[in-house]
This record gives structure tokens, sequence and C-alpha cells, in this order.
């Protein structure tokens, strides 16, 4: 079966806000962001994926993507939007309108498995339902936060009828999958990374590695 290789980028270039413990290790350099994105321009099996509604998403990404003729998608933090170094409701508009897909990070960037009652209707629920009326159409696909995701966040994502969830579990996917696993752009990647990720297989151990820590998240809790 043909599979799906799902990337992540945080912020790129130089963050315009405060960074939260560890966060830098997910930010890169401009230069190491656009040698990605000729590495996998033009291969139908890489998808482009953004997480946290960081500025850098319009300032930086949007022009790089267009000029090389690809598109991705953008989950937003709806609860941070308009704060510095965050996107605005502006931009998230300017994404859809120049062919990229929004989708849903959640409100304020919790772990989902620690959530209360109302807050998982807040991260889940009232995120998705604002960021539609920003970009006049429902959105239902999200990214898990911190990939942390149990039998229960998996529960409630399609009680409230998500259509497709995206992980931190790397490795590749079945591309109509509706749990996704993606693999982040790190702050240290080299030259080459995107082109071995694509072109060298996993050895069968690995495999059998990661498809047993993805079964214990999808039945823990």
């Amino acid at each position: 079966m043909r599979s799906v290789v799902n990337l992540t980028v945080h912020g790129i270039g130089e963050p315009g806000r405060e960074l939260d413990p560890g966060e830098d290790a997910t930010w890169v350099s401009v230069d190491r962001f656009e040698r990605v994105l000729d590495e996998v321009a033009g291969r139908w099996d890489v998808r482009i994926t953004f997480d946290d509604g960081n500025a850098s998403d319009v300032e930086i990404a949007l022009p790089r993507l267009l000029d090389r003729g690809l598109t991705a998608e953008f989950f937003v933090l709806a609860g941070l939007l308009g704060e510095p170094g965050r996107l605005d409701r502006a931009g998230v508009r300017e994404l859809v309108a120049a062919g990229m897909r929004v989708g849903s990070h959640g409100w304020a960037h919790r772990d989902w498995r620690r959530l209360d009652a109302r807050q998982a209707t807040q991260e889940i629920t009232d995120a998705g339902r604002l960021l539609g009326e920003i970009v006049g159409r429902p959105v239902s696909r999200v990214a898990i936060p911190f990939g942390s995701y149990d039998r229960h966040v998996l529960s409630r994502l399609r009680r409230a009828r998500v259509t497709r969830a995206y992980t931190s579990d790397g490795g590749r996917a079945r591309p109509g999958a509706w749990l996704q696993a993606r693999n982040s752009l790190r702050h240290d990647l080299e030259p080459g990374w995107a082109r071995r990720l694509l072109e060298i297989r996993p050895s069968p151990v690995l495999r059998a590695r990661r498809t047993a820590a993805r079964l214990v998240k999808r039945v823990r809790g």
C-alpha cells in the first residue's frame, strides 16, 4: 500500500514572542526551511503541515510555499489569535485565500489528556467553531497538541465529528487514515534530512516499535 510522509513545521526564523520551555527545539532557520521545501517540491507523497499559528506562517512560510507551487495545512490555536508573534484573524483568512487549508490545534495549547469537561469543549468544539466562522467553512481536522492522546482523547474527537487527526508519532502514514502520524522539523536538522526520510525505509524492527507505540497510545487511558 502506498503511504505518505507528513511533515510538521512550528516556527521559522527569529521568534516574535517568548517561547515556552523546549519550544526552541522545533524552530528552524529560514535556510533550513527552504532546503526542506526544495527537497520535497514535486513529491506526491509529502504533506506539509504547520502547528501553533505563529506569525511566521504568513510572513515567512506562505510566500515560499507559493513560489514553489506547494500547499499546506495550518493548525491554529484559536484562543491565541492576535497575541504577539501569533497569527491574527486576517492572517488566517490570508492563508485560506492563498489556497491553504486551516485546521484546529485547539484553544490554548493544553495537553488533551489532562482536560476536564469544560476545557475539552473549549479545546475541541469551541476552537473548531471559531476557526470555521473566521474562514467561512467547517473546520473538522485537528492536530493534537504535543502529540498527546489516548483512547479518551480519540473518543472525544470522534464524538466531535473530527474527520482527521494528526499526531507527532513519526514515520509514514496511510493517505486516507483517520489518524495521521507526522514528522517534526527541528532546529538542528541536517541537509538532506527530508530526502532521507522519504527514501530510506525504516527497518522492520523500527516499524514494529512504532506500531506498538501507537497501539499503546490508542488503548491507554
